[in-house]
């Protein structure tokens, strides 16, 4: 069992900055891809950002240029510093864990963008 835990999130203003951190319990981190992903009521979960074990990036059109993911195996941790926040980055984000036999999200923490 992995545990996936989120932690970051909270109140930014519009052209504000903020970073989160999912940490991924056990000792297969540096073989996983990781994700953030963000959801508002009503919609589907989007992925927002990702990271392979190589270090290989994607991101949606949306976040391009304003985000960034990162991820630091030696502390099993993943980031995603976000800059240049508008309101429709309003959103529970949720990190994922995933490899060819594995798939953990974690429960998600809220960020919400407003003056």
């Amino acid at each position: 069992q992995v545990q996936v835990v989120e932690s970051g999130g909270g109140l930014a203003q519009p052209g504000g900055s903020l970073r989160l951190s999912c940490t991924a319990s056990g000792s297969m981190f540096s073989t996983v891809d990781m994700g953030w992903y963000r959801q508002t009521p009503g919609k589907q979960r989007e992925l927002a950002a990702s990271i392979t074990s190589g270090g290989r990036t994607k991101y949606a059109d949306s976040v391009r240029g304003r985000f960034a993911i990162s991820r630091n195996s030696a502390q099993s941790t993943v980031y995603l510093q976000m800059d240049s926040l508008k309101p429709e980055d309003t959103a529970v984000y949720y990190c994922r864990a995933t490899s060819n036999v594995m798939d953990f999200w974690g429960n998600g923490t809220l960020v919400t963008v407003s003056s």
